[in-house]
């Protein structure tokens, strides 16, 4: 019965290291798509600001406008960061495998989206329709990039 003890005993302490050695594997993989996520969090707010003001619904303001296209371009130049191997799983991520699958792709795509930013940024909109037109070249980065490296869970 001593043996059968010192069994359970060393297999529960095996099992508590093998956990406490994955531990910070996990914690960084969930760190990852928590930060992307929270950063696609924030690029919806964006989104939804300057969508608003493109449909009429809120008054355009060329400082506002500002305000969103600079907000989406320090999250697109940050958002490549956070996508490591191991975050590929967990954390009720969107990300589909494509980005892994296709990293030249998923890289271009964000290049894309970084650049036309930067661009709606250069242009400085200063009235509605040149609002609408810079805001609509942006958002299609959005559209195309979520449909193919985005798994829609809803």
């Amino acid at each position: 019965m001593s043996d059968m003890r010192s069994l359970t005993l060393i297999s529960a302490l095996t099992l508590g290291c093998a956990t406490l050695v994955a531990l910070p594997a996990i914690a960084q993989n969930l760190d990852a798509i928590e930060k992307r996520q929270e950063l696609m969090k924030e690029n919806g707010k964006a989104a939804k600001a300057g969508g608003a003001m493109a449909k009429g619904e809120t008054e355009f303001s060329a400082e506002k406008a500002n305000e969103v296209f600079t907000s989406m371009h320090e999250i697109a130049m940050d958002f490549g960061n956070h996508f490591p191997e191991d975050s590929k799983t967990g954390g009720k991520t969107e990300a589909a495998p494509a980005i892994w699958e296709k990293p030249d792709a998923f890289q271009a795509a964000l290049v894309k989206y970084q650049n036309d930013t930067q661009a709606a940024i250069d242009a400085a909109p200063q009235d509605l329709a040149s609002f609408r037109q810079q805001f609509g070249m942006v958002a299609q980065n959005c559209k195309s990039c979520h449909e193919e490296f985005r798994i829609d869970k809803d």
